[in-house]
C-alpha cells in the first residue's frame, strides 16, 4: 500500500524526504520483518491470553515423554500471531497487486482457515480427531489446484533464460544476455550444468508444440502433491517446543534469498539462473513472514507458552511448498526441506514395517520390535533419552546445513 502511495506522490509531483526509499525492495523487506517481528512479539503475548481465556488449551496425550504433563493446557492455535504478524507488514510494504503476493496471501488465509477449522473442533467442539484427514486433503489439494492453474495460465508469470552463450551476446548490457519473456513450466534442477527442466519433456512422444499445450497435465499434478506433502510435513514437524518455527526460519530465509536473486536480473546474470519477473516483492513476503516466526518463537521455546497448533504448521508448510514453486526451486524441497522430508517418512516407515512384521511374525513381535521406538523421529530421540532442546537445537543445525547446500547449488553444477 505504502508503494503504491510513493508511486502517487511520485506521478503528482509531491516530493516528500524519504519517500523514494519506498521504490527499493531492500528499503521495504527491512521495515516488514521489523514490523512483523515487533507484532509477534508485543502482540503475541496479548494474543496468548486471549487464547487463554478461551480455554484453547492443548489436550496432550500421555505417550509416555519426559516434560509431557507440563505441556497440558498451553494454549494452542499461536499460527493466528504469525498470520496476523505477516499479512500487515505484506499489505503495508509489498505492491499487492502483484501476482505472487496474491497467491501467498491466498495461501496464508486458506490454508490457515483449514488448520484453525481442525484446532477448533479439537479444543472448543472437543473432537479428539478434529477435522478429517480426508478434508484436510481436499483442502491442500484445492490449494494445489489454485496455484497450479495460475502459474501455468495467468499471463504475468513468464521467465527469462539465459543465452547459452550469454557473455559473447553482450558483456555490458545485461538484459541482452537473456532471451524474450517466456510462458513456460520450467524448473531448476540441482547439481546438473543444464540445469533447467521443462515439465514438458515428460510428454515426449509429443511434437514440441503440441507438449508445451498439455504439459498443465503433468505440472499441475505435481503442484498439487508438493503443497500436500510439504504442508503435512510440516504439521508433523510441529510436536516439540520451537522445532517447527525453528526450522521453517531457515528455509524461509533461504527462499527470501532466492527470491531476491531471481527477481534481480543483474544476480540472475552473475549467477547463470533464470531471471523470473516481478519476483522480487515476495522477498518482502518472505523475510515478512521469517520475522514473524521468530517473534512466534520468543514465546514457542521450552517450555513454550504457545504453541502453533495446525493453524501454523499447515499454513507454513503451503507457504514453503508455494515459494518453492513459484520461484522454480521445488526440485529443491527434498534437500531444503529435509527435516519435514525425514520426520514424514519416519511416520510412513513406522507403519509399514509394523504392518509387515505384524503379517509376518505376529502382533506381539511387531509391538515389541518397532523400526523407531516412536514417530515422528523427533520423539523416537525423546524415548532415547534426549532433552527436547537438544533435538531442536540440532535439527535447525541440520537445517542450516541443508540451505547452505541449496545455496551452493546456484553454482556448484
Amino acid at each position: 500500500m505504502l508503494y503504491y502511495l510513493y508511486e502517487y506522490l511520485y506521478h503528482n509531483g509531491i516530493h516528500i524526504p524519504g519517500m523514494n526509499l519506498f521504490k527499493y525492495i531492500s528499503f521495504r523487506a527491512g521495515m516488514a520483518v521489523l514490523l512483523s517481528l515487533f507484532i509477534a512479539m508485543v502482540y503475541g503475548k496479548k494474543i496468548i491470553e486471549i487464547l487463554r481465556k478461551k480455554q484453547m488449551g492443548e489436550l496432550v496425550r500421555d505417550l509416555g515423554l519426559e516434560g509431557q504433563k507440563e505441556k497440558q493446557g498451553t494454549p494452542t492455535m499461536g499460527g493466528l500471531i504469525i498470520i496476523i504478524a505477516t499479512l500487515i507488514p505484506v499489505i503495508l510494504f509489498t505492491r499487492i497487486l502483484n501476482v505472487y503476493i496474491v497467491l501467498l496471501i491466498a495461501t496464508v488465509i486458506w490454508m490457515g482457515a483449514i488448520g484453525y477449522l481442525d484446532d477448533y473442533l479439537k479444543k472448543i467442539k472437543k473432537n479428539k480427531d478434529g477435522l478429517s484427514g480426508k478434508f484436510k486433503i481436499v483442502g491442500q489439494v484445492g490449494l494445489g489446484l489454485i496455484v497450479g492453474i495460475t502459474m501455468y495460465f495467468h499471463p504475468d508469470i513468464t521467465v527469462k533464460r539465459k543465452y547459452a552463450d550469454a557473455k559473447i551476446v553482450n558483456r555490458n548490457h545485461v538484459e541482452a544476455n537473456f532471451m524474450p519473456t517466456e510462458k513456460i513450466t520450467v524448473s531448476t534442477v540441482p547439481f546438473a550444468k543444464n540445469n533447467e527442466f521443462d515439465y514438458s519433456g515428460i510428454l515426449f512422444w509429443m511434437d514440441d508444440k503440441e507438449a508445451h499445450d498439455w504439459a498443465w497435465i503433468v505440472f499441475i499434478p505435481i503442484v498439487i502433491f508438493i503443497v500436500t506433502a510439504v504442508s503435512n510435513g510440516a504439521n508433523i514437524t510441529d510436536g516439540i517446543d520451537g522445532l517447527a518455527a525453528g526450522t521453517s526460519t531457515i528455509i524461509l530465509l533461504t527462499l527470501a534469498f532466492l527470491a531476491y536473486v531471481s527477481g534481480n536480473i543483474i544476480f540472475a546474470d552473475y549467477l547463470n539462473i533464470m531471471f523470473l519477473p516481478n519476483m522480487g516483492e515476495t522477498t518482502i513476503f518472505a523475510i515478512a513472514m521469517v520475522g514473524a516466526v521468530i517473534g512466534f518463537l520468543w514465546y514457542n521455546t521450552y517450555p513454550a507458552q504457545v504453541f502453533m497448533g495446525d493453524t501454523g504448521s499447515l499454513m507454513l508448510g503451503g507457504v514453503i511448498a508455494v515459494l518453492a514453486i513459484i520461484l522454480r526451486k521445488e526440485l529443491l524441497i527434498p534437500v531444503l526441506c529435509g527435516i519435514f522430508l525425514v520426520e514424514n517418512l519416519s511416520v510412513v516407515l513406522q507403519v509399514l514395517v509394523f504392518k509387515y512384521r505384524k503379517k509376518k511374525y505376529g502382533l506381539e513381535y511387531a509391538q515389541n520390535n518397532r523400526l523407531f521406538k516412536m514417530s515422528p523421529l523427533h520423539h523416537h530421540y525423546q524415548k532415547s533419552g534426549f532433552h527436547e532442546s537438544k533435538i531442536v537445537n540440532r535439527m535447525i543445525i541440520i537445517g542450516v546445513m541443508l540451505a547452505i547446500i541449496c545455496l551452493i547449488t546456484l553454482k556448484l553444477r
